[in-house]
């Protein structure tokens, strides 16, 4: 059986344009965890995921793990622990661009690979007001960066240079590759 080691029901969506035949069955990993380096921070934390999911599995199921992380000139933007956080993300995201990089980890018979998309995402200058309504919708509260690009946050968003899935948080084209790559057992998805 094919494990999505995640409880966002972005990822959950996502997968489902591969393949409808999945559990969902997230991890309660460990995720305090701090890289310089966005990619690397990434990779580490969806191998973890991963490794958690694992235990937790079957010795024939292939498990899927992901975590994205919102990077500006080097500073991580983790999901806002309050309503102020999220007014101050936003106010820094204003008017530049940063970096939203997705580690995905998957494992499968005994083999675990892992990859990292990066895209880069600019933003309009935001206006208080702006701000203030966004954050008022409650959307940015479960988001790394106090947004989220699939949603209200789209009015945020300038432009994107690179895989617009990776910024909802999961890359799905590269994902699928792997999983043929792997061999994982994919019922109802082009092969």
């Amino acid at each position: 059986m094919l494990i999505l080691a995640s409880q966002s029901p972005r990822r959950r969506e996502l997968l489902g344009r591969i393949t409808e035949q999945f559990l969902v069955r997230p991890t309660g990993c460990d995720e305090s965890f701090t890289c310089a380096d966005p990619a690397e921070h990434a990779r580490q934390l969806a191998l973890r995921k991963c490794a958690a999911a694992v235990t937790e599995s079957a010795p024939d199921d292939a498990v899927i793990a992901a975590d994205t992380v919102v990077f500006l000139d080097g500073v991580l933007l983790e999901k806002p622990g309050s309503k102020a956080e999220a007014r101050a993300m936003l106010r820094r995201l204003s008017g530049h661009t940063h970096i939203v990089c997705t580690g995905v980890a998957v494992a499968y018979k005994g083999e675990t690979r892992s990859f990292v998309q990066q895209t880069r995402v600019t933003f309009h200058e935001l206006s208080d007001s702006l701000i203030d309504w966004y954050v008022a919708t409650g959307e940015p509260m479960d988001k790394a960066g106090a947004y989220g690009i699939q949603g209200k946050g789209a009015l945020l968003v300038e432009g994107i240079e690179g895989d617009y899935f990776n910024v909802v948080g999961l890359p799905v084209a590269p994902l699928y590759r792997l999983l043929l790559e792997m061999q994982v057992p994919l019922e109802g998805a082009a092969l």
